[in-house]
C-alpha cells in the first residue's frame, strides 16, 4: 500500500489505564482480580464455559505474552467507517460477559468496553477507514488496511495476532485467522466491543452532523428507515457511493431526486 494511502487511516493508541481497587484493604490487589475477572471456580462449571483463551496460550507458547486480538465492525453499512481494533489482554483473564460484540445489548457493550479501556496493563490500537477511502478502494481492502493501521497503532508492536475471519495479508506481525473468532478468543472478543463502541459513537455524532437520516439509531445499515431516507434526502458526505443501493440512487440523476422518484428496480 502506498504511503499516501496510508496517511488517510486515522490510528489511535490508547495508552493502558490504571483500574482503581474495587475493594479496600491490604488485600485490594487480590480481591480485584478476582472481582474484576471471570474466574472458573469449579471444573463442572470449566465444563460448561468455553475456553476463550486456548488460543492465547497457543499464541504465547509460540510467539510471546503480546497476543493482539484483531477485529472490524462496519464492512456492511451504506455509510461511515469501517473501523478495526487490535487488542492485547494483559494475561488469561477477562472482564465477565466478554463475548461476541453481537450478543450483547448496547448497555452492557458500553459497560464492557468501559472495564476493557481501564484494564490494567491492557492496551489497544485503532485504525479506520472512510466512506470516501472505501469508494476509492474497496470494502475488502479497506479492511485489511484498517487491521494493519490498528496494529501499528500499538508500541510497541504485539508478538503475533489473532484475527477475526480469514487470513488477512501484511500484517506487521505474525497472525492466525480464527473464524468466528469473536466468539473463541477473548482478545478477538474484546477487539469486537471496543470497536464497535466506537464506531457507534462516530455514528451517533454523523446522526448531529447530518441530521434527517436516523444514524444515531441504523449507525449507517441498511434498515427500511435509512433507505427511505436516503430516497428522500439523498446521500450525504459519508455515505458509501459505491455500495447498490446508494449507486442506484445516484444513477437517477439529479432532477429524479429532486422529485423525489424512487431509485430504479
Amino acid at each position: 500500500m502506498s504511503v499516501g494511502v496510508n496517511r488517510a487511516f486515522h490510528s489511535i493508541r490508547r495508552p493502558a489505564q490504571t483500574v482503581p481497587a474495587l475493594i479496600e484493604g491490604p488485600e485490594n490487589v487480590t480481591t480485584s482480580f478476582a472481582a474484576f475477572y471471570l474466574m472458573r471456580e469449579d471444573s463442572d462449571r470449566a465444563q460448561r464455559v468455553p475456553d476463550l483463551f486456548a488460543l492465547e496460550r497457543a499464541a504465547w507458547r509460540e510467539f510471546g505474552p503480546r497476543v493482539a486480538g484483531v477485529d472490524e465492525v462496519g464492512r456492511g453499512p451504506l455509510a461511515g467507517p469501517v473501523v478495526a481494533v487490535a487488542f492485547i489482554l494483559p494475561g488469561p483473564g477477562a472482564p465477565a460477559g466478554v463475548t461476541d460484540s453481537k450478543a450483547l445489548r448496547p448497555a452492557e457493550r458500553e459497560r464492557l468496553a468501559e472495564l476493557l479501556e481501564r484494564m490494567p496493563g491492557a492496551a489497544y490500537g485503532i485504525g479506520q477507514c472512510s466512506a470516501a477511502e472505501i469508494d476509492a478502494g474497496d470494502i475488502l481492502s479497506c479492511t485489511h488496511a484498517a487491521m494493519r493501521a490498528a496494529l501499528l497503532a500499538l508500541e510497541p508492536l504485539p508478538d503475533s495476532a489473532l484475527v477475526d475471519g480469514r487470513p488477512v495479508p501484511g500484517l506487521p506481525v505474525p497472525s492466525r485467522a480464527v473464524v468466528g473468532g469473536d466468539r473463541r478468543s477473548a482478545s478477538i472478543a474484546a477487539a469486537s466491543i471496543v470497536a464497535k463502541v466506537y464506531r457507534d459513537r462516530i455514528m451517533v455524532e454523523m446522526d448531529r452532523c447530518y441530521p434527517g437520516y436516523g444514524f444515531a439509531r441504523h449507525k449507517g445499515y441498511g434498515t427500511r428507515e435509512h433507505l427511505e431516507c436516503l430516497a428522500r434526502l439523498g446521500p450525504c458526505p459519508i455515505h458509501r457511493r459505491s455500495f447498490g443501493p446508494v449507486a442506484r440512487l445516484l444513477a437517477q440523476g439529479p432532477e429524479q431526486l429532486e422529485l423525489g422518484l424512487p431509485p430504479p428496480g
